[in-house]
């Protein structure tokens, strides 16, 4: 088994004037230790809404974009997902993108990150730890909830006050970094099967 863990950063919005790339260059700065990061900007993924029949082949466009997309999913040991609360739920690209996989999320764990305004977008978790349990994914116990983000961040997209999400992302990622490696060696012993 490597040292090193990777784990995708997955930014969950395409609204333009959107907030989520600047929750996660926040959150990129405070990774560190043995994880490999990458990002995946769902605002640069063109998956369409609609899906082939179940058992289906996508169209050769809709492959193209799964051959670069699914292996960046299936080689990530775990994952952090940045996502603002929309109508007290997720947004559609971020459900779009769980649903053309499936055998990727298996057995990983997922750190939530949410921004919104007074909820801090607790409800988009909430709707996405019974999405990701259906998918045999292990969403973390704690999560980090941006509460009223356009205060909390100045202009220049800086943390006024850094030091409550600071803690935050250090007890996230710590939990991240131990369900990851357990499950990474429990995946490498006995794959996982559904």
């Amino acid at each position: 088994m490597t040292t090193s863990l990777n784990i995708a950063v997955i930014i969950g919005s395409v609204r333009d004037g959107r907030f989520g790339p600047t929750v996660a260059e926040w959150l990129l700065s405070r990774i560190e230790g043995p994880f490999e990061v990458d990002v995946i900007d769902l605002a640069d993924v063109k998956l369409p809404l609609n899906m082939p029949s179940y058992g289906g082949q996508p169209s050769a466009e809709v492959a193209e974009v799964l051959t670069e997309l699914t292996p960046r999913l299936e080689n990530a040991d775990a994952f952090v997902v940045i996502t603002p609360e929309y109508n007290h739920s997720f947004p559609a690209s971020l459900k779009n993108l769980i649903d053309w996989h499936f055998t990727q999320w298996q057995a990983k764990p997922v750190g939530l990150v949410s921004y919104g305004g007074l909820s801090g977008g607790r409800h988009a978790i909430e709707h996405l730890r019974h999405v990701f349990a259906e998918l045999h994914a292990m969403t973390l116990r704690d999560t980090i909830s941006v509460t009223r983000y356009f205060e909390q961040f100045d202009q220049d997209g800086k943390l006024i006050d850094p030091t409550e999400l600071n803690a935050a992302a250090k007890t996230l990622l710590t939990q991240l970094e131990w369900w990851a490696t357990a499950l990474a060696e429990a995946r490498e012993k006995r794959p996982f099967a559904a």
